[in-house]
């Protein structure tokens, strides 16, 4: 009897832990979730301006936060002329030194401009020629580094494709898979994107 007791009280505990950690996960995401809301403005108003002043795309352009929990959708496409997200997606992130396909640095990502990191890198990028891809639905568009954090994107063969084991919706806490510092999407999210892309001229995406 008193063994019972005891394994029952150390189950009692061992949940009540395992709640408390869970409530401060959940609670730490929504004030990231609040943050990235007025990020998302604050970005749209500049790259407004920048795409205005670099002959880029002034319908829309993409927003990708990367302080967002990978298991959750912060890919954004920002429509210029009504101010508003028309639209978002789950993303992946490099999985630097990590484990390629998993998540395990699903909301501590690390960045590098560097060649064969496996990272993703911050900063602006034009979104260039449309090509073949060997990776989802075959379609992949080439990505131009516009600043010193991303200026080896080309070199690195960083390119937005799909990837058939990203997920259409969000699987937080669970976090997206990993790739090599490509951001992609799933496969149906792409098709859309893609229609955007196709007759759009150079467009921002904007990692940050």
């Amino acid at each position: 009897m008193r063994k019972f007791i005891l394994r029952s009280t150390l189950l009692i505990l061992i949940l009540a832990g395992c709640t408390k950690d869970t409530d401060h996960e959940n609670l730490e995401h929504l004030e990231n979730q609040e943050r990235s809301q007025v990020s998302i403005k604050e970005k749209a108003r500049i790259a407004a301006h920048y795409c205005e002043e670099n002959n880029l795309n002034t319908n829309f352009c993409i927003l990708i936060d990367m302080s967002v929990h990978s298991g959750k959708k912060r890919f954004y496409v920002w429509d210029f002329k009504t101010n508003r997200i028309i639209n978002s997606y789950m993303v992946t992130h490099g999985c630097c030194e990590g484990p390629w396909g998993e998540d395990a640095s699903k909301s501590s990502i690390q960045f590098s401009n560097i060649e064969d990191s496996h990272c993703s890198s911050k900063g602006k990028y034009k979104i260039g020629e449309r090509a073949w891809s060997s990776f989802g639905v075959h379609v992949k568009y080439v990505l131009h580094g516009l600043e010193s954090t991303n200026s080896n994107a080309k070199d690195r063969h960083i390119v937005f494709h799909s990837w058939g084991m990203v997920s259409d919706e969000e699987v937080f806490p669970a976090g997206t898979p990993e790739g090599w510092g490509c951001p992609a999407i799933s496969n149906n999210a792409f098709t859309e994107i893609d229609a955007y892309l196709k007759d759009s001229g150079p467009t921002l995406m904007w990692i940050y």
